[in-house]
């Protein structure tokens, strides 16, 4: 660490800066935590934005920082936070802080500290708890273990974790967030302490609650950490349709535990979309799909509602798709996430199931015609979703649903190339429409339009003339 901040021309004129000015400035957090990560994997350079921890207080921060910060802002100075860019770098100077918390919100009382130590006291975990001085010295101040920690990949709290999320509960999924980002395995008191004060994660926003789930699936690997999520009773909470999943399977009524499926799915979702990106010449991949992964984590969100138990032992679902497109809609809309991820994801559920009608090719053009479609801009993310969602431990069946989705994609790429699929409209535009009919605009152009939609996805492109005779041959016999 001492080395990695020589290296760092931004951190050596703030520490030169701040101790001239008779204040103790420090690198902490997530920069020193990050930075021994790297240095651990075998790189050696900071994180791109930089955390510090000073006692000076913000106005005087900010003297420190004219004529040579780029720029400045003060939208955290309430809680002692002033922001610059310094020579390409982004950097968050924090005063030292002792907050106090009502227990009530969120929301602390902030209290300005007298030393690193209180500062440190108050992080989430210990990992987050360490500080190196950027003054003459370079003193590394790990008063909780954190470097013991990570090397161990362990989480564990500075003080008793009950206190810690009473004063926090975001810390909670803060907690599950770093078991998926950085492979950490929370300690005993940990666990027991999430699972005891789960019901507190209700005062946090949707918004906030949103941020780190996201957070969390956007990691390679965030399995074990949706295990915890849901093993703590958080995911009751806040997403309460995930451990509904853990349907009880009795001896007669043999079905998959969708739970473990749903988490499978999920697992080959991002090892296949990582794979095509790795394969991609171009850069219009971007990686990771966060709507492709809520799309294979909630796509069978729809079975506990719908689940049937028929004769001979046999389980249905019929029109899970259905109900869990609507699940979908109303979870995500209220996590308040973006109202196009919303409609993404709900859609990729609804037509999840459409491909086992394929059969084994049976399909006419006019049904590979409304597949693509009814997906529109969403088609890739239905072909790894679809694909993803085989989980069968039976080779044989695996591989042929494979080759016949194989065999669908081959006839989509054919009927594309023939008939340019992603942009299929009618054969004859709305002012053509309104002088065949001898109609102006209002909804009779609009039906006649959708006639010739369907009549395009069912015959493919045709000549002017048949369109025009297929389009008075309907408007005879609606009139």
């Amino acid at each position: 660490m001492r080395a990695l901040v020589e290296l760092s021309p931004v951190l050596t004129e703030l520490g030169r800066r701040f101790t001239q000015a008779g204040f103790e400035v420090h690198l902490v957090g997530g920069s020193v935590r990050d930075a021994l990560l790297r240095a651990r994997a075998g790189g050696g350079a900071l994180p791109g934005d930089l955390d510090l921890t000073t006692d000076a207080r913000p106005e005087q921060v900010l003297d420190l920082l004219k004529g040579w910060a780029r720029s400045t802002w003060n939208t955290g100075i309430a809680f002692g936070t002033v922001g610059a860019e310094v020579e390409g770098a982004r950097v968050e100077i924090t005063t030292f802080r002792a907050d106090r918390y009502d227990r009530e919100s969120r929301n602390p009382e902030v209290a300005w500290g007298d030393s690193l130590i209180d500062d440190l006291v108050r992080r989430d975990f210990t990992v987050n708890a360490m500080a190196v001085s950027l003054g003459p010295d370079r003193t590394v101040t790990d008063p909780f273990g954190g470097l013991g920690d990570l090397l161990a990949k362990r989480l564990r709290t500075p003080g008793a974790a009950v206190d810690s999320f009473a004063d926090d509960p975001l810390r909670m999924l803060r907690a599950v967030r770093f078991v998926a980002q950085l492979g950490l395995t929370p300690a005993d008191d940990v666990v027991e302490a999430m699972t005891e004060m789960s019901a507190e994660l209700a005062r946090i926003t949707p918004e906030r609650v949103q941020v780190e789930l996201s957070k969390t699936l956007l990691a390679d690997r965030p399995r074990a950490a949706l295990e915890l999520f849901v093993a703590t009773g958080l995911a009751d909470v806040v997403l309460p349709e995930l451990p509904a999943l853990r349907m009880e399977i009795d001896e007669h009524h043999q079905h998959k535990d969708v739970y473990t499926h749903s988490l499978t799915v999920l697992d080959q979702a991002i090892t296949l979309d990582q794979a095509i990106t790795l394969d991609r010449a171009d850069t219009e991949a971007e990686s990771p799909d966060l709507v492709l992964r809520l799309a294979a984590l909630l796509h069978d969100i729809g079975k506990p509602a719908t689940r049937r138990h028929e004769a001979r032992g046999r389980v249905s679902f019929h029109h899970h798709e259905v109900v869990g497109a609507k699940l979908v809609r109303k979870r995500l809309t209220a996590l308040r996430y973006p109202k196009d991820v919303v409609e993404a994801v709900s859609r990729l559920t609804f037509l999840h199931l459409r491909f086992h009608g394929y059969g084994s090719g049976e399909w006419t053009d006019s049904a590979v015609r409304r597949y693509v479609t009814d997906a529109g801009d969403l088609l890739p993310r239905l072909h790894k979703l679809v694909r993803s969602d085989s989980t069968t431990r039976n080779k044989r069946r695996a591989a042929a649903l494979a080759a016949t989705y194989d065999s669908l994609e081959e006839r989509i790429t054919e009927l594309s190339a023939a008939e340019d699929l992603a942009r299929v409209r009618p054969d004859l535009d709305g002012n053509a429409i309104m002088e065949i009919l001898g109609v102006g605009p209002g909804p009779d152009v609009g039906r006649a339009w959708r006639f010739l939609k369907d009549l395009r996805l069912e015959r493919g492109p045709l000549d002017p003339d048949d369109a025009e005779a297929a389009l008075r041959q309907w408007w005879a016999a609606q009139t």
